[in-house]
């Protein structure tokens, strides 16, 4: 398998902070990064990986799906996206992999089965939220404390809207936790890798939009009772009649704050809220 420390000297480019680059070079992690798909038997068909940087991930991908299995590379750096076809020519010419340059926000994905992915911290809680209701197996990498903030449980401090969001979609792990050193140039933060399982929810949501969006307004006002929660936040949430919520509400939910909210009671509340509160014909 290719040198880490080979593929950013062929590339000639240098990780830069500023960029959001910072290219992991130790071939411990990348060995182990992989096997947190296959060690689940996840489906390596057509593997996604967003941010392929210098190609140290996209080598050893390649060495561990199968023959007749297909990689797509998303890279957004030209020169990277130039790189990569270069490097991996032969893979390309076989079949194997797809090189796609583009911000992984903007171009048209492909229909994948899963993903590995060392993902630029600025925008990888967008990425995430793009990739999660394709409901495939995940295995993506972040900044630790975002990565703990997506599999924390209520009456946690770490607890929040990303975990409500995150566990909506899929069953989060964290496999991982990734010194600085593992990277170049060390980023200011250990990472970590978390792994997504899709599954449905063990709740019924019939508006997923509104859901979201009313975890997100009461997480805005945590500190405060779900009762005053939902009052202040309407403009938020888009309820036209957040005091009939109130009135219709069990008192016990309404005591509590939504870090002690487990998923499947904000989804109760949000669908007694979308019956009772009137949305806003926009929120619909």
């Amino acid at each position: 398998m290719r040198d880490p420390d080979g593929l950013i000297a062929r590339a000639g480019v240098r990780g830069d902070p500023n960029r959001d680059q910072h290219f992991l070079v130790d071939d411990r992690v990348l060995d182990r990064l992989p096997t947190y798909l296959t060690d689940i038997d996840a489906d390596t068909s057509h593997v996604l990986e967003i941010g392929g940087g210098t190609g140290v991930l996209t080598d050893r991908l390649l060495e561990t799906i199968g023959a007749d299995d297909h990689l797509t590379v998303v890279e957004r750096d030209p020169p990277l996206a130039e790189f990569l076809q270069e490097e991996f020519n032969d893979a390309i010419d076989a079949g194997r992999l797809t090189v796609i340059e583009g911000d992984a926000l903007e171009v048209d994905l492909p229909e994948f089965t899963s993903s590995v992915s060392n993902l630029p911290y600025g925008v990888s809680s967008e990425i995430t939220f793009r990739l999660l209701p394709e409901q495939r197996p995940l295995v993506l990498m972040f900044q630790q404390e975002f990565a703990e903030r997506m599999v924390a449980e209520p009456d946690t401090s770490e607890y929040g809207r990303l975990s409500v969001s995150t566990q909506h979609y899929a069953d989060a792990e964290l496999v991982e936790s990734i010194p600085k050193e593992a990277f170049s140039p060390p980023p200011a933060v250990q990472s970590a890798v978390v792994r997504l399982i899709p599954r449905e929810p063990e709740y019924d949501v019939e508006n997923e939009a509104f859901f979201l969006r009313f975890v997100k307004a009461l997480f805005t006002q945590r500190r405060k009772t779900i009762r005053n929660g939902i009052r202040n936040t309407a403009h938020i949430s888009g309820l036209q009649d957040p005091e009939a919520v109130v009135d219709a509400a069990d008192e016990d939910v309404l005591q509590k704050r939504a870090g002690a909210m487990a998923p499947a009671e904000f989804a109760a509340l949000a669908e007694l809220a979308s019956e009772v509160g009137e949305l806003e014909a926009e929120s619909e």
